[in-house]
């Protein structure tokens, strides 16, 4: 079954014209509880991991294993975030476990799914499959601090008026996400890259719900009138991991921040 989460509430680009030129594509997985196979995109599932290549362990807590976040085959995807050229598969890997000064120790993997043979058995904490689309986004925290100055007592009558809020509802899709803008519930922290300086670029954000505030304006056409199971994520407050990459550098070294 797709998912589309329905068109928002209000013409945002009709409404705040100024925020057109910021506009990105993010593509919401909107993951489900199913059985994904090794071979499949998904949340928590089966990893296409090479049987003769060791289990990553947390650097941090020896010999905890690390467990299957996200894996997304190209192919599956709409296309917002270039993959690395010659590879096919992105998996993401991260310990669950608490660690001083942040919440998850995240590892981050480009493959080429074709060139994975035997297969090792993957740990599997909550297997999801996913349902990729494509939507737009605005930026909320990341507005500059002139824009939002500018635009808030706009974003204020909008809200009187019609009860949909620019930053929960209209702006920035919730849950977890290949591309757009970081779900931020704080100041954005973008981070720049120790190589070269430059600003990162956002790669995934994974977020403990798909909705923001009420309304269900962010729920799926499809699963407005029944309950649904996802992949049961939560990260402190309802927060989210961000990881980030240099498409500059060599390697495209990644990074992340959590916001609570």
């Amino acid at each position: 079954m797709t998912r589309r989460t329905p068109p928002r509430p209000l013409n945002v680009e009709e409404l705040f014209p100024e925020v057109v030129p910021l506009r990105r594509e993010a593509v919401r997985l909107h993951p489900r509880a199913g059985r994904p196979a090794p071979g499949d995109s998904s949340v928590g599932g089966p990893l296409l991991w090479p049987a003769e290549e060791p289990w990553p362990e947390c650097p941090r807590h020896p010999g905890s294993p690390m467990v299957a976040v996200v894996q997304l085959h190209r192919a599956d995807l709409p296309d917002p975030v270039p993959f690395p050229e010659g590879r096919d598969l992105l998996q993401l890997l991260w310990c669950p476990l608490r660690h001083e000064g942040q919440w998850v120790v995240p590892l981050l993997h480009w493959r080429t799914a074709g060139e994975v043979g035997e297969v090792r058995p993957t740990p599997e904490p909550r297997p999801c499959v996913v349902h990729p689309e494509l939507v737009a986004e605005y930026p909320s925290w990341d507005l500059s601090d002139e824009l939002w100055d500018a635009l808030e007592p706009r974003f204020a009558q909008v809200d009187q008026e019609t009860g949909w809020d620019y930053q929960y509802h209209l702006s920035t899709a919730p849950g977890i996400k290949l591309g757009g803008y970081p779900g931020w519930s704080q100041d954005a922290q973008w981070p720049d890259c120790p190589g070269c300086g430059t600003a990162m670029d956002h790669l995934l954000t994974v977020e403990s719900t798909e909705e923001h505030g009420p309304g269900q304006a962010w729920t799926p056409v499809e699963d407005r009138d029944h309950r649904w199971e996802g992949a049961g994520l939560s990260l402190g407050d309802l927060g989210g991991v961000y990881l980030f990459e240099c498409r500059t550098c060599p390697g495209r070294p990644f990074t992340h921040r959590y916001d609570s």
